[in-house]
């Protein structure tokens, strides 16, 4: 594998502005399934400080994750296939280390819910299952 340091691959200083846009939207989106998820856990009356701070470490995990993700492409789109293939897969295996490490902080300290570490890492994903229909509502799909 190439020699690509930390500093080219995560380099913050020219995000595109479609990067922050698509990760505002999905910064949104994932405020509004951690309240959800904050009124389910208030309506079973299983609601402690513990499943806030889960929920907030979750989010933000996974909200720099796919910041992270999309500055990766952003760059990898202006490099040749090759390098653009390895530069996307050590992208790829950091930020993989990076949830891991996260996810095992979260559930095995317990100043965090399990439950609230966990599930809010899909919000992203479920976030762009409705991102098409927004889209089209804008004209732009």
């Amino acid at each position: 594998m190439n020699n690509i340091a930390l500093k080219e691959i995560y380099d913050l200083k020219k995000i595109d502005s479609v990067v922050l846009k698509e990760t505002g939207y999905i910064a949104a989106w994932s405020l509004i399934f951690s309240a959800l998820l904050q009124a389910v856990f208030l309506i079973i009356q299983k609601w402690d400080v513990t499943v806030l701070l889960g929920n907030i470490l979750s989010i933000s995990v996974s909200i720099l994750n796919f910041l992270l993700m999309g500055i990766t492409v952003q760059k990898a789109i202006k490099k040749e296939e090759k390098e653009a293939k390895s530069f996307m897969k050590l992208s790829m295996s950091l930020r993989t280390i990076f949830l891991i490490v996260a996810v095992a902080l979260g559930v095995a300290l317990p100043c965090f819910s399990t439950w609230t570490v966990i599930i809010p890492l899909f919000f992203p994903r479920i976030a762009m299952i409705f991102r098409p229909m927004f889209k089209r509502g804008k004209g732009n799909g």
